[in-house]
């Protein structure tokens, strides 16, 4: 099983994809929790140099609601992250899959909500 939904978009900036991103995610529900820059976080903490590379921590409130209500300790699995990395020509979109994420806790309501956000994110990430 595949655990992220992946777009590559060519000949794009990061900082471009990310302002995209972030619009596509709040059309469909969601918000940018957290945002980790792992270029400068490497940089600072390993004095190494990498290609752009960011987390963003992407929350749908009704959907993680409904998460919460069914397995109260999933809220250790959440955000959904959505990565955001320059690669040869381009930047690559990528979003973990929630089913895949989720596999780990038996509970056949929760996977359901699991397919929905999913759903929204795979949508999300075509909309970039």
């Amino acid at each position: 099983m595949t655990y992220t939904i992946n777009r590559m978009i060519p000949d794009a900036s990061i900082d471009d994809v990310d302002a995209r991103a972030r619009k596509a995610l709040a059309d469909h529900g969601f918000g940018v929790l957290t945002e980790i820059d792992v270029k400068a976080t490497m940089k600072e903490k390993l004095d190494v140099d990498m290609p752009d590379y960011r987390i963003l921590g992407a929350c749908n409130p009704k959907m993680a609601w409904q998460a919460i209500g069914i397995e109260p300790r999933v809220g250790a699995m959440l955000p959904c992250n959505v990565i955001l990395r320059e690669v040869e020509g381009g930047v690559e979109v990528c979003a973990i899959d929630p089913v895949a994420s989720m596999q780990a806790i038996e509970n056949a309501e929760l996977h359901a909500v699991a397919g929905q956000v999913r759903d929204l994110l795979a949508k999300a990430v075509a909309a970039v």
